[in-house]
């Protein structure tokens, strides 16, 4: 390794980014400015615009159910396209650059199509790029498996390919690069007071993004907290500073919540009057997890002493799955039916502060209530407080949620 490491920044863009050839030449503008501090950058892209959707689209029209190797190979496909273009239109610019395939990036990842995890990287040919004074322009979402196939590691993994490039390579920051200009309080497309945020610590930001925040892959973000990669959320369209994703000391904690989050595609399942037994549970929850489907709150309720009823939610996209696997469990457990609701939303507050400050799950709940906001369900954490309401009700709870723990001070 010729050069410090200090002196290496990882920046990701995403498909907004680079949705079109005037987009790329923006992107490839701002990472020569930036080449003139910095030394050493390595560049991850997305597919451009809608180009993945484009692809899934193109695979259903020739096949209901495209063979997984094949449909990797081909939506994978993308991300080479983009950085292509971008390598292309910095050399343009007289910037000497380089496109990289996940593959020739050393991407190793599991054998598993379409969300694959990333086991290891070589990262020896960046390392020679850099060496030799390029700009390194990685494809995002995308790697090589045992059989030197392409694999891909899930929709939003582009994020997750920059975090693990930049621990890989001993880079101490990683930018991402997107169409908003940093991490909100709450959505403020539903919330116009919403304020952003100059720095967010990791647990805050992982637990924003796996309640719906889409700013940040959830992947990305546990990756960057284990190898401490701090995270900068900027604009591609501004020069303004966006937010740091960082860990943050108890001096910095000032405020029990952080931020607020809305999703509106949640199912609630029901397997009714089935027998209080060991092994119940961990039956129904493996036969879903087997099928692939993400179990999120879940509670259990004793109707007798010999008989409960389990509930849970899902989203709205598995529900029609977990819904014949919970039907199958409830018949050979001998429960008396499976109920089921779609029209359900969650609502989420978090904060790294109400670890230490008691009544904010009262708060919360008295706020809904005086908003006349029924609760179905209740799932907390030591950062993390969620109730699952009625779907007609999201909006108006992430509105008088935001108001009524003053989210628009901070």
């Amino acid at each position: 390794m010729s050069f410090k490491q200090a002196e290496l920044v990882v920046q990701k863009f995403g498909g907004t980014s680079v949705g079109n050839p005037e987009r790329i030449r923006a992107v490839a503008k701002r990472v020569a400015k930036a080449k003139l501090s910095i030394p050493n950058i390595v560049v991850v892209v997305s597919a451009m615009g809608d180009t993945t959707d484009a692809l899934i689209q193109l695979a259903h029209q020739v096949s209901e159910t495209p063979p997984a190797r094949e449909y990797d190979a081909l939506i994978s496909t993308g991300e080479n396209v983009s950085a292509a273009l971008l390598a292309m239109a910095l050399q343009a610019q007289g910037i000497p650059a380089i496109s990289l395939t996940g593959s020739q990036a050393g991407i190793m990842t599991e054998s598993h199509y379409s969300k694959a995890r990333i086991t290891k990287v070589d990262p020896a040919r960046i390392w020679k790029e850099l060496d030799q004074g390029r700009v390194v322009v990685v494809t995002g979402f995308q790697g090589i498996n045992e059989w030197q196939d392409v694999t891909t590691i899930g929709r939003g993994g582009s994020d997750t390919s920059a975090v693990v490039l930049a621990a890989t390579l001993g880079a101490k920051e990683c930018e991402i690069y997107t169409d908003v200009d940093g991490v909100y309080t709450t959505d403020p497309r539903i919330v116009p007071e919403a304020v952003k945020l100059p720095f967010i610590s990791y647990d805050e930001m992982l637990e924003l993004a796996s309640l719906g925040a889409k700013v940040l892959h959830p992947r990305s973000v546990e990756c960057a907290k284990e190898n401490r990669v701090q995270l900068h959320v900027r604009s591609s369209f501004s020069e303004e500073t966006g937010t740091i994703v960082k860990e943050i000391s108890d001096m910095e904690v000032n405020r029990p919540v952080t931020g607020a989050t809305l999703m509106e595609s949640e199912a609630i399942i029901t397997i009714q009057n089935v027998q209080d037994r060991p092994g119940v549970a961990g039956h129904l929850f493996g036969q879903l997890a087997e099928a692939n489907v993400n179990v999120d709150m879940i509670i259990q309720s004793s109707e007798t002493s010999q008989e409960n009823d389990i509930t849970f939610t899902v989203n709205d996209a598995d529900l029609q799955s977990a819904t014949l696997v919970t039907q199958a469990v409830a018949r050979e457990m001998g429960a008396s039916g499976v109920k089921t609701d779609d029209a359900v939303a969650k609502i989420s507050i978090v904060g790294v502060g109400m670890i230490s400050k008691p009544g904010i799950a009262a708060k919360m709940f008295q706020v809904l209530a005086a908003n006349h906001i029924n609760i179905k369900l209740i799932a907390t954490s030591e950062i993390k407080i969620s109730c699952a309401i009625g779907r007609g009700d999201g909006r108006k709870a992430l509105r008088v949620l935001h108001q009524a723990f003053e989210l628009d001070r901070l």
